[in-house]
């Protein structure tokens, strides 16, 4: 119980301090002094401050997938999925422009394809669409909204994520559903010339 409060203490502290300066000028023994702890409580914990920067997005993307509820959209879900990228705009902002970008990328992209895959999945449950195509949509929204993300940070995040987002929504609504029902046609050609 100690150990998880210490933990949560530092992350929270780590925050703070990314959000004020980036990564590589955050140190353990600044960390340290700011949570009241010694240098060797944070390494009993963590190797580096990019192994606490690993467990946070871990931590947040655990919070995502428990979270998630298929009666919202994929706009819906990916918005309460982005919250802590919204309230810590500066410390994304750090990390992206730091070595440890890949970290955020990762973070990015696993979030767009737990909201994805779900979404597909739920959409898919009257549809007899092919498993190999659900992924491909999937994994195709993924990586869209992955690059949309990261444009977003690149161009100083200025605009609102939400009003980009239910924009998208509105221009390609529906598509999901409509790309399944062409997996379930194509399905059903290929199993008719397979009987032929």
């Amino acid at each position: 119980m100690v150990q998880q409060y210490t933990k949560a203490m530092i992350r929270k502290e780590f925050i703070e301090m990314l959000n004020e300066k980036p990564i590589n000028k955050i140190t353990v023994k600044d960390l340290s002094t700011n949570c009241n702890i010694n240098r060797n409580t944070f390494y009993y914990h963590y190797s580096d401050v990019y192994e606490l920067l690993s467990e946070l997005f871990q931590l947040e993307l655990e919070k995502v997938i428990d979270e998630y509820n298929d009666t919202l959209s994929w706009e819906e879900s990916f918005i309460m999925a982005a919250e802590f990228a919204l309230k810590n705009k500066k410390a994304i902002y750090h990390v992206y422009n730091s070595m440890q970008r890949e970290e955020l990328v990762n973070y990015i992209y696993n979030i767009a394809g737990n909201i994805m895959s779900k979404y597909v999945e739920k959409q898919s449950e009257e549809i007899d669409s092919y498993k190999e195509d659900m992924d491909l949509i999937a994994s195709f929204y993924q990586c869209a909204l992955t690059e949309m993300v990261l444009r977003w940070i690149l161009n100083g995040m200025k605009e609102n994520p939400e009003d980009v987002i239910e924009r998208i929504g509105q221009l390609f609504d529906g598509n999901i559903k409509m790309s399944l029902k062409r997996s379930e046609k194509l399905k059903r050609e290929e199993t008719f010339e397979e009987v032929r």
